[in-house]
């Protein structure tokens, strides 16, 4: 499939996707651009998916921070103020 340049000047390859009729029709009925929504939807799903992979990753050392505040309170709390 050919690579497309779309107006940010990023390079966007085209692909096939499956939607349900009942979505479909709906975009178009409302003229959203599909491909659009669908880029959005995904990048999305992308963060969603890497901050998910990161609070897993990273368990460890959040749980690690969280049972020394819990033991010895914030850092420079004193200094607070609010």
């Amino acid at each position: 499939m050919p690579a497309l340049r779309g107006p940010s000047s990023t390079l966007k390859r085209a692909t096939n996707v499956s939607l349900t009729e009942h979505l479909l029709s709906e975009a178009k009925l409302l003229h959203i651009n599909i491909s659009h929504a669908a880029e959005a939807g995904l990048a999305q799903a992308i963060a969603h998916k890497r901050a998910e992979l990161w609070l897993k990753e990273n368990k460890e050392a959040i749980d690690s921070s969280n049972a020394f505040v819990d033991k010895h309170g914030l850092p420079l709390a004193k200094y607070r103020m609010f």
